[in-house]
């Protein structure tokens, strides 16, 4: 029998093998070689065309266009990150959790705070960093349930994916929305006060009510390859509490990290802007001087 094109999406690639689900069924595929000639790789979240045959396997044709892709966590075409950030066990990375923000919002996906482990100790201190910037915010505690169903709610209709550092509790919050996922968790190393990486690939879930979410590798920092970097201008749009203030700096070359008559520098003073947020702002501005120089040797 012959081979028949049809469009699906894919839930997960291991091993070269790629799950990908179409309206009637999910099949196995194999991706064409052009992909990896063209250093191309499928990645969860990827709307493609198979072409499909009749015992459930198939090849990946084409990869069509992406509204957006990150490539740690890998996952395509996201709505929503879910950015988990643990109150201790492992302590905050606030720079990090700056820096996913920062790539989130410069690729159109909106970033969504999740702070978890309330029940060992308040978040009082990281509400107010983030306060003022616009991002939905939610406090939990997998071990109480507090804050867990506003999670589950923000997740319909839309495609999720969670990230943050080994340890903070991604899998154990989704655990805690769905039961029977047992995904798998681990113990925190108090030798080196970070999770174990338990999560080995990026899975799509299907939702009940529609949607998908996807458990993420737990990552040290993020590396984002050159075509991913955030550009100098683009980088204060992606710090949302910055935005009132850009237009009222005393010059229009303003990098709002040290100048005389600086609108942003003057809301950090007032209060407005939080100085942690300003920190991550001048040290993410700051690499990319550095990157500048560097590609000038």
């Amino acid at each position: 029998m012959i081979d028949r094109m049809i469009q699906g999406l894919i839930l997960q690639g291991i091993g070269g093998f790629y799950s990908v689900e179409t309206a009637d069924r999910v099949y196995e595929c194999r991706a064409r070689g052009i992909f990896r000639k063209n250093k191309v790789t499928p990645l969860a979240g990827d709307f493609v065309r198979i072409s499909a045959e009749p015992d459930g396997t198939g090849t990946v044709d084409e990869i069509l266009p992406r509204r957006n892709c990150l490539l740690r966590p890998p996952v395509a075409n996201l709505d929503q990150l879910v950015i988990v950030v643990s109150a201790c066990e492992p302590s905050p990375n606030l720079l990090n959790t700056d820096r996913v923000i920062a790539a989130a919002l410069d690729k159109g996906i909106e970033p969504v705070l999740v702070f978890s482990k309330t029940d060992l100790m308040p978040v009082r201190a990281l509400e107010e960093i983030y306060a003022n910037t616009g991002i939905r915010r939610f406090s939990i505690s997998c071990e109480t349930g507090e804050g867990v169903q506003g999670v589950l709610q923000i997740l319909a209709g839309k495609t999720t994916a969670f990230t943050g550092n080994s340890g903070v509790g991604k899998s154990t919050l989704l655990n805690s929305m769905f039961r029977g996922l047992d995904l798998q968790t681990g113990e925190i190393s108090h030798k080196l006060g970070r999770g174990r990486h338990t999560t080995r690939k990026v899975q799509l879930l299907k939702l009940d009510g529609g949607g998908y979410v996807a458990d993420t590798p737990g990552f040290s920092s993020i590396t984002l390859e050159k075509s991913d970097r955030i550009s100098k201008e683009n980088l204060p749009l992606c710090f949302p509490e910055f935005l009132p203030y850009l237009q009222q700096c005393r010059f229009t070359s303003c990098s709002h990290t040290c100048e005389k008559g600086c609108a942003v520098l003057q809301a950090v003073r007032d209060g407005k802007i939080s100085e942690s947020r300003h920190e991550s702002y001048t040290a993410m501005y700051r690499e990319m001087d550095g990157i500048r120089e560097w590609n000038k040797k």
